[in-house]
């Protein structure tokens, strides 16, 4: 039986908005008779292996293979092997160097255990060569919408913004079905100058050409449009078996241990107490991802802006983003606005999902990143979209233009707090207050999105129908359902001809 079962291996990128759909998807393929096999160092396995090994002993095919992260070689402490440990530009470039050694360990592993498909995250492409060595199929995982792709290939293709006058003049991404505009300045520096990124995303995305196909966490219902433009104008064969999460994590311990996190237990039932008095679809939940860092001025504005806004909030700040005056003004801030009982500060880590799920929650703030809006769709929630840095500002069209399940504060400038290299993309009158959201666009938003008028009405219905959508197409007969068989048949067809040419050939 062992040698028919087919052998997937999965290579997930360690940082969290990749590593999370990866493991959840490697998991699904594990639950529908698949014998998968993850690769990760030992600090990123840790943040998941709870939930394999719990797979393992419900009877499932699935182990991690664990490699050495090389800390001494690039000059980080042991355990450093996230770019979400990241706090200077060094440590990110370290990490950076750390995680391209990996190749030389991943591609003996391969070797060693001939597996008949590697699912590869977009970020190596160099897992092409090595699955044509196998003589396997070799799957690109994106772990974005369809919309980003197709927009971005657009972008990169016929170059709109290159000719206009200024940075914030507004262009018009050329061939897809909505009209989608945005300005130079929301697309990442890589594709508006030449930057040392540039060559490297263009590895990425040519490996996808020379791919089996790409993998997708996304679904039918939510990205039609682009499902089929991706398949015909760009010409790659794709499978989408999202959200993937709405499959694996369907009770409330898997909920509440997502990303493996300590968890403080009577942190989260004083949190759980607070959500519980308050009224159904009254709670905007604030949080912007693993990556991102606000500045303090963006801070001061957020807090008063929620404040101002007069809804119930929570507000997920990072301890890194506490610095100087920082501290003493959140600490004010958490004083004032628990003794107001209208906002709850929660340091560092969330139970996120438990969250979005509570009757409470009526809408989220969000950073734009893929999983938080599968998780928020899922969860029937409608967004305020604060994009920030790579493809989040393409997400953010697809909410607001595309699905108007989302309203915009006025996000401006593409930036990741930490760049690595000195390179910088000449930008055109840029003083830094104007990188920063005002208190008042996002009152705007909140009253938009929380309040009684018809517009925050028609996107909670819009949110709801996705959401029931979500649930449907991962069940037995759902298009994401039927896709994930699809793919496996075909998998498996594949490694009988491949058997088969070899019985040839031996003989």
């Amino acid at each position: 039986m062992e040698s028919q079962q087919l052998h997937v291996i999965f290579v997930p990128f360690p940082t969290p908005g990749h590593m999370i759909p990866m493991i959840d998807t490697a998991r699904l393929f594990a639950k529908h008779g698949v014998n998968v096999t993850i690769i990760a160092t030992h600090a990123n396995a840790s943040t998941f292996q709870k939930s394999i090994d719990s797979d393992f002993n419900l009877g499932y095919s699935i182990k991690t293979q664990l490699i050495h992260f090389p800390s001494a070689q690039v000059g980080l402490p042991e355990g450093v092997e996230n770019v979400k440990d990241a706090i200077s530009t060094e440590i990110l470039g370290k990490i950076s160097r750390g995680i391209m050694m990996l190749q030389h360990q991943i591609e003996i592993m391969l070797h060693d255990l001939q597996p008949d498909c590697i699912v590869s995250d977009m970020t190596y492409p160099w897992t092409v060569e090595s699955a044509a060595k196998l003589n396997i199929p070799r799957i690109y995982f994106y772990s974005s919408s369809y919309f980003s792709n197709c927009a971005s290939y657009f972008v990169r293709k016929y170059r709109p913004h290159d000719d206009l006058v200024s940075e914030k003049q507004k262009f018009t991404i050329p061939c897809l079905p909505h009209t989608i505009e945005m300005t130079p300045l929301q697309l990442a520096d890589w594709i508006r100058v030449k930057t040392s990124a540039t060559g490297a995303f263009g590895a990425m995305f040519d490996s996808e050409k020379r791919s089996y196909g790409t993998l997708y966490n996304s679904f039918h219902e939510l990205e039609s449009d682009y499902e089929t433009l991706s398949k015909t104008t760009m010409g790659i064969k794709s499978w989408s078996v999202g959200p993937v999460s709405a499959w694996i994590n369907n009770d409330d311990e898997r909920k509440a241990n997502r990303g493996n996190m300590e968890k403080n237990i009577g942190k989260d039932s004083e949190l759980f107490n607070w959500l519980n008095s308050k009224p159904n679809d009254s709670v905007i939940y604030v949080c912007f991802g693993s990556l991102t860092r606000l500045s303090h001025a963006q801070i001061v504005e957020l807090a008063y802006g929620l404040e101002n806004s007069g809804s119930n909030f929570i507000l997920v700040v990072r301890e890194k983003d506490k610095d100087g005056d920082g501290e003493d003004f959140l600490h004010d801030f958490a004083k004032r606005v628990t003794e107001s009982k209208k906002g709850y500060i929660i340091l560092n880590w969330a139970p996120q999902l438990m969250i979005l799920d509570h009757p409470s929650t009526g809408g989220i703030v969000t950073h734009c990143g893929w999983n938080s809006i599968l998780e928020s769709l899922n969860a029937g929630l409608p967004m305020i979209t604060w994009p920030m840095f790579a493809e989040q500002f393409y997400n953010e069209r697809l909410l607001v233009d595309a699905l108007k399940i989302g309203v915009s504060v006025g996000s401006k400038v593409n930036k990741f707090w930490l760049n690595i290299g000195e390179e910088k993309a000449p930008r055109l009158d840029i003083v830094e207050e104007e990188v920063v959201v005002k208190r008042e666009e996002i009152v705007k938003a909140v009253e938009i999105l929380m309040g009684s008028g018809q517009e925050g009405k028609a996107m909670r219905m819009r949110a709801k129908n996705l959401s029931d959508a979500a649930k449907r197409t991962v069940e037995k007969g759902g298009h994401s359902y039927n896709n994930l068989i699809q793919l496996i048949d075909e998998l498996k067809s594949l490694k009988i001809t491949r058997e088969h040419e070899k019985i040839r050939l031996d003989n």
